[in-house]
């Protein structure tokens, strides 16, 4: 257990599979109950159903190709956090929520993906992956890889995300506003981590194959890493006792609140689901 931090209660969330806007929607509603004083700190994990494609805070949504994406019954959204492109599919999804002042997500944006990379790395390494690592630079970060900015999550690690032998096995980022931290990530179960690309523009087929090799270069599934396959539950469950441990957390099951249900519907339909909000440019 770890004594840099008191010992602290942090509510426990499992929230299932659901669409796109309402998962990110769900997230937002948790951080106004958070930083309103009305829950404690939370964890939450979830998943997408349908498969979703997400969309960084800024990034163009040109970068999309929205008939392929309907072709495939693949949701669109637009995170509240920044970074590239996400295919949500056969993985397990994290957020963590908390005031800017909790000592785990405390200082700069780098310091705390620091700590909280270190609940990560625990829970990874009960579920047997050992060599994982979380690294505060990586070789060519920020440079461009030949394709000019890719518009890939997985594309490369950014500072304290998880890698195995340099090859991106956690994606996460990090919102602050209203005094609160949001935090979520994604965790690649299994299946072809190239998927992505069928969802994406790019000006000529090659560009797309070679995007393909470069991805498959550069990140890798849990499945991969283990040679195994870990379910959803184990996953999730093994994620929630690294934190736990590493951060020092006495985890509390619970569920949403009413006030926070009320909340997801109206941020699902003011912002999430909105056309505008999605399509931005």
């Amino acid at each position: 257990m770890c004594n840099h931090y008191p010992l602290t209660e942090w509510r426990l969330l499992h929230t299932g599979a659901r669409d796109g806007a309402t998962n990110m929607a769900i997230d937002e509603a948790i951080l106004e109950a958070v930083t309103a004083g009305q829950v404690p700190p939370t964890l939450r994990f979830y998943g997408w159903q349908p498969p979703c494609l997400s969309l960084g805070f800024s990034q163009p949504a040109g970068n999309v190709n929205l008939e392929a994406c309907t072709q495939r019954g693949w949701d669109i959204v637009r995170r509240p956090t920044g970074g590239r492109a996400i295919l949500h599919v056969d993985e397990l999804t994290y957020s963590i929520v908390a005031p800017v002042d909790e000592l785990r997500v405390a200082g700069s944006i780098v310091e705390s993906y620091g700590r909280l990379a270190a609940g990560l790395l625990a829970g990874l390494k009960l579920l047997g992956l050992e060599p994982a690592e979380a690294r505060p630079a990586y070789p060519n970060q920020g440079r461009e890889h030949g394709l000019g900015h890719p518009p890939v999550c997985f594309s490369g690690p950014a500072r304290y995300e998880i890698t195995i032998d340099l090859r991106k096995l956690v994606g996460s980022a990090q919102s602050r506003r209203l005094g609160g931290v949001l935090q979520h990530g994604t965790l690649p179960l299994e299946g072809d981590i190239t998927r992505i690309l069928e969802g994406l523009v790019f000006d000529r087929p090659a560009k797309r194959e070679t995007a393909r090799v470069q991805l498959r270069q550069r990140a890798l599934t849990l499945e991969t890493a283990l040679g195994r396959v870990a379910s959803f539950a184990q996953a999730a469950e093994a994620m929630a006792t690294g934190f736990a441990q590493a951060l020092n957390l006495d985890l509390a099951p619970a569920t949403l609140t009413p006030a926070e249900w009320a909340a997801v519907g109206r941020i699902r339909a003011a912002k999430y689901a909105n056309h505008n909000w999605t399509f931005k440019r």
